[in-house]
């Protein structure tokens, strides 16, 4: 047996184990070469989201404790609502139990942090600034440098106009002038009562009298206004500025906390050292022994000893002869901070427009174009091959899934013509992977477009159901999955909407009447469980006519007897019910008894077994698709595998309804124009809205050898599963906003995938037009958005680094959006504070361009990325609901972080309070049962053999027994001695009453449509035979074997034009030619027509064709393990 060191692939695409391990293959070539450089397999798995503890590991236990949450939050909670005990929360606030009392307290805790972080915001915009640069330390604004105004001059600092002085004998202004600033103070007559602050102190700086025979004062008193007056002195308003330079060019002039002090009177007087002078001593050796280019400053000197520091205030207010007119290092810190703040913001915000603006004109058509024909023509993996850790069987070692096998063919009885032709079986011997042609498939990929319905009326469902099924993406490609949640009646409608539903649909008659089929549900206790009716057929308008399958959730008969929404379990039931039916389709996994009912229906709906299916469009019951939107959003996947989701642009249908949603138009555009197309940039859209949004199933690998499921991956729906939350974190992730926690739990899986916005696709939607409705909606938005880039901010591995990094930008969108109460109430008072006082400086102004830019920059994108000047009204009408959107919003919704129903957004008849629709009355339900395909398979086949051995007892005792039926069942083994069976069982086995009565081979119905195309080699190899051998092969149909039915349906024959027959090579059970997986996909042929589809149970002329009775074949393949190979 070969080993299998390492197969190629990240540690993220490598799921959890399902039921079983993986067998090796048999093969010779499939030894490959480890990662020994990336090491991969050390690399650790992120931490699930919803109870960590059971996957966490031990290492983690100590952290949480058995409340489900972090025992130091659950602390800081009970800290924070320290004055609520438990006794008044119970009495007082109706609060009986403990998980909701601990669930306010967490709210209680959020508010608090929220509130600080407003009131940080508030100090870092208002209060920063008020504190280091108090309105007398401002800018330079406020000072005139020294030399620089013609005809001033300076009088104890204030810059005074003496242009027209009147000069005495003694001073002439005019001379004086000629050296505009300079300090006069010391030519005014002063006593020792002017200067307070000298009071007490005996050094001789502070007891010299301002005037001597050393330094007369020839004007009058400066403090009587008539001398100023008398003189024509005029004051300037603003203060002399000096530069560090120019005081070190005046010997007897030095700094003190920024304030410029002339001690030339001073120095005058006291020509030699004073001793025991403290303030002599230090000023001599202040501006004798320091440098000068030093500037002289002696704050540090006199800030040093008590005695120094206590002169300060008597030398400035004897000396002072003006100011640095440099900022001081508070009004420095403060002008640098608002700097920052303007470089970061207007950063983001013009990178967000100039990003959003390339990818509206250039990526997003590119991505929007059909696929490349060079791709499309290309080999790769058949999409019936399982990925890396699926169950495989082992008589299936070459990977693909059970019903994609095909069996070896008999070499006896076989015409030379026949026995010629190339062969496309699997075989055991190469351990072949099967490749596929991509030209089979085509452009347009197997689509599933998934429409959850709850109380809708008939017009919404109608009106959706017709914009998808209208879609200018083929019916053979897509397929309409509706669930409805339950049985339940929309408010004001007369019918239920599963009776609605099912009214929308032409039933196919094969599958006859449903019966309920039970699932594993999203619930606890007795709701754990439930059931479901799948309806299969065809919606039709139009000249359309869309395969559909409607899964109508009925719930148990005690929940029908007793429950008032019987079947009832939420939008992400819905959404699992397919998540968990292609994730064990995918990987071979146990199904439930309603996943082996939707294989078995949309097998014959769509031609292919569901492993063909690649994505899945996500729709509510409310939006209309465009025609084009479905095929521009597959177009896209195509582009790049590495996409694993796409959302288009939701527009507003009713948006002229009320004020209410005419408020919400321009805030939808700009959420998808802007953010949106700003994160598609980068790949990282953190959210695709659950409405109108497409994911991948599965996707190839780059190199086209295997499979990484993504939406269907095991960790993904098991985490996405969850229903047993318990702290308020968790129950605002899952209840609240399914749509965003599905994309944070995408992300965080596979952060080197992306996620993509594609404005090309669009929809209309009804929006809430009433305020109660639109508060309680908004409710759930922001507490879920808040809660969950609470959980992308720490995913460290997103592209970017540091502020030019997704996280970045994640941090600040959290950011933003729990400080949106303070930030319009500081808009505001910024636009009345301007109005009032208009700015006088630029940085004044800062805040004012700031808000004309994040305001009007949007305006800008809407007329160039639509150039239609109505969105600039629409945006009009936004901005005077700016305190809705930006406060009473938020602070409802912060108020309301522990309420987790849905509120008014979906109103059902009879109902008074939104319940909890997962939860259970505490009985625990019983085991769903869960069977692999082939068992399931082989228990109907089993169940056909019974039913028509009892038909044939019953025609036997009425003389009505008839040979030869074309239903008689197939007595062949069936399994036994298999190693594959996971279930013992006997003829009359217990599954029978878990399959549904109906025979969808049986041949009285028309046979399923073809699902793939036949590609041109096929064609170009085939060549016409003779009446002969013509008639040899049909003689010889009906002895060998019969050849296993295709998923594709493709004929064996196809006449010609003069009447022969042309032989094609027989294609394989699923519809592709095997080769070696370690073998490069090549180019493959062209496409061909789609090949007609030939009735399995009929021969070429419509007739039933005979099987051997001892060779037993099932409807999907053979069964017996001995005819496999």
């Amino acid at each position: 047996m070969a080993l299998r060191f390492q197969t190629n692939y990240d540690f993220t695409d490598v799921p959890i184990p399902t039921t079983s391990a993986r067998q090796p293959p048999t093969s010779a070539a499939t030894i490959r070469r480890a990662k020994t450089l990336t090491r991969p397999e050390r690399s650790v798995a992120p931490v699930p989201l919803i109870a960590p503890s059971h996957a966490s590991g031990s290492g983690s236990s100590s952290s949480i404790d058995e409340y489900g949450g972090s025992s130091v939050w659950k602390v800081f909670s009970r800290i924070v609502t320290f004055w609520a005990p438990g006794v008044l929360l119970s009495s007082l606030g109706g609060l009986k139990d403990k998980a909701t009392q601990q669930a306010w307290r967490e709210k209680m805790a959020l508010c608090f942090i929220i509130a600080l972080l407003c009131g940080a915001v508030g100090f870092a915009t208002v209060g920063f600034q008020k504190v280091l640069c108090p309105q007398n330390n401002d800018t330079d604004s406020r000072f005139a440098r020294l030399g620089s105004r013609a005809g001033t001059l300076g009088i104890q600092g204030h810059l005074v106009n003496v242009s027209s002085a009147r000069s005495t004998d003694d001073v002439s202004f005019t001379n004086l002038a000629l050296s505009p600033g300079q300090d006069i103070t010391n030519l005014f007559t002063r006593d020792a009562n002017n200067f307070p602050s000298c009071n007490g102190l005996s050094f001789r700086i502070a007891v010299d009298p301002p005037c001597s025979t050393r330094t007369p004062c020839p004007l009058g008193n400066l403090n009587s206004s008539s001398t100023i007056t008398s003189l024509g002195i005029v004051d300037t308003g603003l203060l002399v500025g000096y530069a560090w330079e120019q005081v070190a060019n005046f010997t007897n002039y030095f700094v003190l906390d920024g304030a410029v002090l002339n001690l030339d009177p001073y120095m005058r007087t006291h020509t030699s050292p004073i001793p025991s002078d403290n303030v002599d001593t230090a000023l001599r050796t202040l501006m004798r022994t320091q440098a000068a280019d030093s500037g002289k400053d002696g704050t540090l000197l006199f800030s040093s000893r008590a005695d120094l520091k206590s002169a300060v205030p008597c030398l400035k207010e004897r000396y002072y002869a003006g100011n640095i007119d440099k900022v001081t290092p508070g009004c420095f810190v403060s002008q640098l901070f608002l700097y920052t703040g303007l470089f970061v913001i207007m950063a983001l915000v013009l990178v967000r427009f100039a990003m959003a603006c390339v990818f509206n004109w250039f990526l997003s058509a590119k991505l929007a174009g059909p696929p490349n024909s060079s791709e499309l023509n290309r080999s790769a993996i058949s999409p019936a091959v399982m990925p890396e850790g699926a169950n495989l069987s082992v008589d299936n070692k070459n990977g693909t899934a059970p019903w994609a096998s095909s069996k070896k063919p008999k070499a006896s009885k076989v015409p030379r013509s026949i026995a010629s032709a190339s062969s496309t079986t699997l075989t055991s011997d190469g351990g072949a992977a099967p490749i596929m042609s991509l030209a089979q498939i085509g452009a347009e990929l197997f689509a599933v477009c998934l429409v959850t319905c709850y109380s809708e009326g008939e017009d919404s469902l109608r009106t959706t159901l017709d914009s998808i099924s209208t879609t200018t993406y083929s019916d053979a490609r897509k397929l309409l999955f509706i669930v409805a949640d339950g049985m339940i009646t929309g408010a004001g409608e007369k019918r239920s909407t599963p009776d609605i539903c099912v009214g929308l649909l032409e039933a196919d008659p094969r599958f006859g009447n449903p019966i309920p089929m039970v699932y594993a549900a999203v619930g606890t206790g007795s709701k754990a469980q439930n059931r479901a009716m799948v309806y299969a057929g065809h919606y039709t308008v139009a000249g359309r006519r869309t395969p559909t399958v409607i899964v109508v959730k009925c719930g148990t008969e005690q929940e029908a007897a007793s429950d008032k929404k019987p079947g009832n379990r939420g939008k992400r039931d819905s959404q699992l019910i397919l998540m968990n039916f292609f994730s064990r389709v995918t990987y071979n996994d146990r199904m439930s008894p309603l996943d082996f009912d939707l294989f078995r229906k949309i097998h014959i709906l769509m031609g292919v077994t569901p492993d063909f299916f690649e994505v899945c469009l996500m729709v509510d019951a409310d939006t209309k698709v465009f025609p084009d939107s479905l095929g521009y959003l597959v177009n896209c996947m195509h582009h790049d595998q590495m996409i694993m989701g796409c959302c288009g642009e939701t527009r507003i249908a009713n948006k002229r309804q009320s004020w209410v949603t005419a408020i919400q138009v321009f805030e939808y555009f700009i959420s998808h124009h802007l953010a949106k197309a700003f994160e598609s940039v980068f790949g990282g859209v953190s959210c695709l809205p659950g409405c109108f949004s497409m994911f991948r199933l599965k996707a190839r690998r780059t190199n086209g050898d295997d499979w990484v499921p993504l939406i269907v991956k095991p960790e993904i729906v098991k985490e996405y599963s969850q229903c047993e939350v318990s702290t308020l974190h968790q129950k605002n992730l899952l209840l609240l906003g399914e749509d965003r926690f599905l994309t944070t739990i995408l992300i965080r899986t596979f952060p080197n995938r992306k996620m993509m916005f594609l404005p090309q696709a669009r929809c209309r939607t009804v929006v809430p037009d009433t305020f109660s409705v639109l508060v309680s909606q908004r409710r759930r938005w922001i507490n879920s958005t808040i809660h969950n880039l609470m959980e992308l901010v720490l995913v460290r591995n997103l592209c970017g680094i540091f502020c030019f990094s997704m996280q970045f930008v994640v941090f600040m969108d959290l950011l933003g959006t729990v400080v949106l109460p303070i930030a319009i109430t500081l808009t505001y008072a910024l636009i009345v504070g301007m109005a009032l006082d208009p700015p006088k400086s630029f940085e004044e102004a800062i805040p004012l361009v700031l808000l004309i830019a994040v305001l009007g920059l949007p305006a800008i994108l809407i007329l160039i990325t639509t150039r239609k000047v109505v969105y600039v009204f629409w945006m009009l009408i936004y901005l005077l609901a700016l305190p809705i959107w930006n406060f009473v919003l938020p602070v409802y919704a912060f108020w309301h972080f522990d309420d987790f129903s849905w509120g008014e957004t979906r109103k059902v008849e009879g109902e008074t309070k939104g319940e909890a629709h997962g939860e259970g009355d505490g009985q625990v339900a019983t085991s769903v049962p869960m069977r692999r395909w082939e068992d399931w398979e082989r228990s109907r086949l089993r169940k056909l053999r019974r039913d028509e051995r009892r038909r044939r007892d019953f025609e036997r005792q009425h003389g009505g027994y008839v040979t030869g039926d074309l239903l008689s069942a197939r007595m062949g083994s069936q399994y036994e001695g298999s190693d594959t069976v996971s279930v013992t069982s006997s003829e009359d086995d217990q599954w029978g009453p878990q399959i549904g009565g109906y025979n969808e081979q049986d041949v009285k119905y028309p046979p399923p449509p073809t699902g793939l195309f036949v590609p041109h080699d096929m064609l170009s190899s085939a060549k016409t035979v003779d009446k002969s051998e013509l008639e040899a092969m049909l003689n010889s149909a009906f002895d060998d074997r019969p050849s296993p039915p295709t998923s594709t349906y493709a004929p064996r024959y196809q006449s010609s034009v003069d009447g022969s027959l042309t032989q094609l090579p027989r294609i394989a059970g699923n519809g592709y030619t095997p080769m070696s997986r370690s073998a490069s996909p090549g180019v493959a042929p062209h496409p061909a027509e789609v090949a007609t589809p030939i009735s399995p149970n009929t021969d070429m002329h419509g007739h039933p064709m005979r099987q051997r009775p001892s060779e037993p074949y099932g409807p999907l393949g053979p069964l017996d393990p001995s005819t496999r190979f």
